[in-house]
């Protein structure tokens, strides 16, 4: 029989019996009220029930011949596989819709973000899966996801950009997990795409520590690059107490008055300011002092603002000037960097015989050991002010290698 044309399904009128499809048994273009429209029905026996069933396939001409043609055939295989269509499909649509990557992905980082402190890892978090998966993953459902399709995500960064592949894998995993949890698919293929991947180097090959002055070059760095400066200027004298007080930069840049005890020659730096989330004390050195003296007046709240907006000077503020000055690091081909001066102090700690504990506590890191950390009650202030005394002492050309003068400044 030949299939039915488009002529006479136009012209089929609600007096008309029902037109066969003519190209899949079963299937006709039953008449509506109005001329030229119809209802596609495939009449079929169910393999399950063995009675007749009546399948609407939607009507014309909406749905096409040859559209109607593609749907019916595949419902025909399905009844040469004993399955009865009607019956799958009502089994879907009891099961919950499931969502595409992204939608999963956008579902779960809403999920995580209150659990975030800083709001920047949130950001992070869904920008690395914007840039790198969306791409190839984001439109396909959690269901349909193989350890190939992850894997082609992941080949362009495994080995020149390590840690981040291991971010993206690890959001990745993170987020068919959830889908699995929701009953959206049966496996998670990052668990095995390790095998589509070549190895990757280890983190101590691939570890690019920042760029530090040698320790034993930073007085004369410090004497001729930020003491002889022609005019006052905020980014050196901070940088100058960022070395000495061998903290972060951007603790240093958000520093309040508020947070300062000049009485007691103490910097307390709250607990949301801080990397490890818990509020740290500096002994401020002499030297350390004379800067804080000089910034007085600036500004009511900001101890170092910039000059021209009165606001937090920016990162790059300090690692601009450390390019004017070319500042030497033990990195070949790279300028020392500010984060670098806690490398410094943290090396020149080892060589002048300091404990660990003092050194590490100076730097405000945190005690991996569980065990140690409990018993760690005090943070030893004044050892350390001794300590920041000495290093001060030696930044500024008043104590050689280790050996204070009678009076430190």
């Amino acid at each position: 029989m030949a299939t039915i044309t488009d002529t006479k399904a136009r012209n089929i009128k609600p007096s008309d019996t029902a037109i066969p499809h003519g190209s899949v048994t079963g299937l006709a273009l039953h008449p509506s009220n109005v001329k030229g429209h119809g209802k596609w029905v495939l009449r079929y026996v169910s393999p399950v029930s063995g009675k007749r069933r009546n399948a609407g396939l939607g009507c014309y001409p909406e749905i096409s011949i040859a559209e109607v043609g593609k749907r019916a055939t595949a419902m025909r295989i399905e009844l040469a596989e004993g399955k009865d269509p009607l019956e799958e499909k009502a089994k879907l649509a009891d099961k919950p819709k499931i969502p595409t990557f992204k939608e999963a992905a956008l579902d779960l980082h809403s999920d995580l973000l209150p659990g975030w402190k800083n709001p920047k890892h949130g950001r992070q978090w869904i920008n690395t899966l914007e840039e790198y998966v969306f791409p190839r993953l984001g439109g396909k459902f959690l269901h349909e996801i193989q350890p190939g399709d992850v894997a082609e995500v992941l080949k362009p960064i495994w080995l020149t950009k390590a840690e981040t592949a291991s971010r993206v894998k690890q959001r990745i995993h993170a987020v068919i997990a959830w889908g699995w949890a929701h009953g959206y698919c049966q496996s998670n293929p990052v668990d095995v795409v390790g095998h589509l991947l070549a190895q990757q180097p280890g983190k101590a090959v691939r570890t690019q520590h920042h760029p530090a002055m040698p320790w034993r070059e930073i007085p004369k760095f410090v004497q001729e690059h930020l003491w002889q400066s022609t005019r006052p200027e905020v980014t050196r004298t901070m940088l100058e107490f960022v070395i000495l007080t061998a903290s972060r930069s951007g603790e240093a840049r958000g520093m309040r008055w508020s947070e300062l005890d000049l009485k007691n020659k103490v910097w307390t730096i709250p607990a949301e300011r801080m990397k490890a989330k818990l509020p740290h004390r500096i002994p401020l050195s002499p030297r350390a002092m004379t800067l804080i003296e000089r910034q007085k007046g600036q500004h009511e709240n900001l101890v170092f603002p910039s000059i021209r907006d009165r606001v937090e000077l920016s990162d790059m503020a300090l690692t601009s000037l450390l390019r004017k000055l070319k500042a030497r690091s033990d990195t070949p081909g790279r300028v020392a960097t500010t984060h670098g001066f806690r490398s410094s102090f943290r090396d020149w700690c080892s060589e002048m015989g300091y404990s660990r504990d003092l050194a590490e506590r100076s730097l405000a890191h945190t005690i991996k050991d569980k065990v140690e950390a409990a018993y760690h009650r005090t943070d030893l202030l004044e050892q350390r002010r001794e300590v920041m005394n000495a290093w001060a002492a030696f930044v500024s050309g008043k104590l050689s290698l280790g050996i204070a003068s009678e009076s430190p400044i």
